[in-house]
């Protein structure tokens, strides 16, 4: 059951990323500047991470051990969010909501599969079998398709 909650969950966020496009790039045709549309969904997104964290710490009696992580890690996860966030920003109103999704899908799915590969970062490591790269090669082609059809 906790599985099936779990792949829910996760199926939302893939939502909330394809309602998010057309969101900041709203935002960005009503600002007239992209990357300060990037900026402002980041810094919402702080704001409310922020509190969620401060009242999620008090409430578990915890606290945050900043000298843990290494400091790469402070900044790493920030920037690929920004080059995401931007880029979807940009190609939203250039390409579609659909297209971009399907396209971001296949990338997603081509790094994961690399991720996982060479055990990035500690995640397991699971080997490239045939039937992961036609399964690549075929969200690929589905993306041309959206993205031409």
């Amino acid at each position: 059951m906790a599985g099936a909650l779990w792949s829910l969950l996760g199926v939302l966020a893939g939502a909330f990323i394809a309602i998010q496009a057309p969101i900041n790039a709203q935002l960005a045709r009503g600002l007239g500047v992209p990357v300060a549309a990037a900026a402002i969904s980041f810094l919402a997104g702080a704001i409310v991470l922020g509190i969620v964290t401060f009242f999620t710490t008090r409430a578990q009696g915890i606290a945050i051990d900043w000298r843990a992580p290494a400091p790469w890690l402070f900044v790493a996860g920030g920037v690929l969010g920004a080059v995401y966030v931007t880029s979807s920003v940009l190609l939203t109103p250039r390409i579609g909501a659909a297209a971009l999704m399907a396209f971001l899908v296949a990338g997603q799915l081509l790094a994961g599969m690399l991720v996982d590969r060479i055990g990035f970062l500690g995640v397991a490591v699971r080997e490239i079998s045939m039937g992961r790269v036609v399964g690549a090669a075929l969200l690929l082609v589905g993306a041309l398709m959206i993205r031409l059809y």
